[in-house]
């Protein structure tokens, strides 16, 4: 029990960080190009963790890599779909509709792990389904909210909400491959992937025409850089492979999908995004789902 709640506090911990880059990266794309930010940030994130990876990887074997790397191809799928969407739409939707992953989560642990959500986590996806979606919509009265309902959707949207499907993905298989190999080998694999994965976009997309390839230093790339490589990609990677473990993939998502809340916070005070007041509630369903699903779940363990 005390793993639990150790897990469960690193994991809310991290979905504070996460939330700090939605606000931090659209920031940043003034001075660089989207795929270009998820090749740096996360190359530097791989060559920072080599010292405490280096003895393992010596040891690591077909398996293990092989875990890693899937884990990489869904991580990376998830940042350069995220990464792009963010670029077309507003932080603060970015940050919610991203936390709609919460949702696929129990579907793709009852196809890959078996594994049936117990009737309070579906609830708790409910509240928190119905929250995210009057965070994305906005409005502040009723007639507003429902003419609004889904007609703010553009690609950038539609982009994240494939990179909510992408993360749910890495979640579930985290806590498979969690359970059979060691995490910090598969933390350094996931991390290259990505990195290596952003620079070819950019190569894919320049000599496609697709992107015009920016890069300008200034204090706030260097800022956003220097935070979302060591403590959103380093850090956040190391703890959730770490302790996620030691929850459900379900409870997981749901501690997640806190990070719209913050992501709005800091959008808020660095961006100036407002929040309706159908986003304010939705907040306090988000907070509902997750307290339902922790007071049962202890109950059932």
């Amino acid at each position: 029990m005390m793993k639990k709640h150790i897990g469960e506090t690193a994991l809310f911990s991290m979905t504070i960080t996460w939330g700090a880059t939605f606000a931090l990266m659209k920031d940043a794309f003034s001075d660089i190009s989207p795929t270009l930010f998820v090749g740096i940030r996360f190359t530097i994130a791989t060559l920072l963790i080599i010292p405490f990876t280096f003895n393992r990887l010596k040891l690591i074997n077909k398996q293990t890599f092989l875990a890693g790397s899937i884990l990489g191809i869904f991580y990376f799928s998830g940042f350069a779909t995220q990464t792009i969407g963010l670029n077309l739409t507003t932080a603060t939707k970015s940050g919610f509709i991203t936390g709609t992953f919460v949702v696929f989560i129990p579907i793709l642990q009852l196809i890959i792990e078996k594994r049936k959500p117990g009737w309070f986590n579906i609830i708790s996806i409910v509240l928190v389904l119905i929250g995210l979606l009057m965070l994305s919509s906005g409005g502040n009265d009723v007639i507003n909210f429902l003419h609004r309902l889904g007609s703010d959707f553009n690609l950038g949207d539609l982009l994240t909400l494939i990179c909510a499907v992408l993360f749910a993905f890495q979640v579930v298989y985290v806590d498979v491959f969690t359970k059979k190999y060691d995490y910090l080998p598969m933390v350094f694999v996931q991390l290259l992937i990505t990195g290596v994965g952003g620079f070819l976009l950019t190569l894919i997309f320049s000599a496609a025409s697709l992107e015009t390839v920016r890069f300008s230093l200034t204090g706030n790339l260097i800022f956003a850089v220097v935070y979302t490589s060591v403590f959103a990609s380093v850090l956040a990677t190391i703890i959730q492979l770490k302790y996620q473990k030691v929850i459900s993939p379900t409870k997981a998502g749901i501690i997640y999908s806190i990070e719209p809340i913050f992501a709005a916070t800091f959008a808020y005070f660095l961006l100036n995004e407002k929040i309706s007041n159908f986003g304010l509630i939705g907040c306090v369903l988000i907070f509902s789902g997750l307290i339902l699903s922790e007071i049962f779940s202890n109950k059932n363990e």
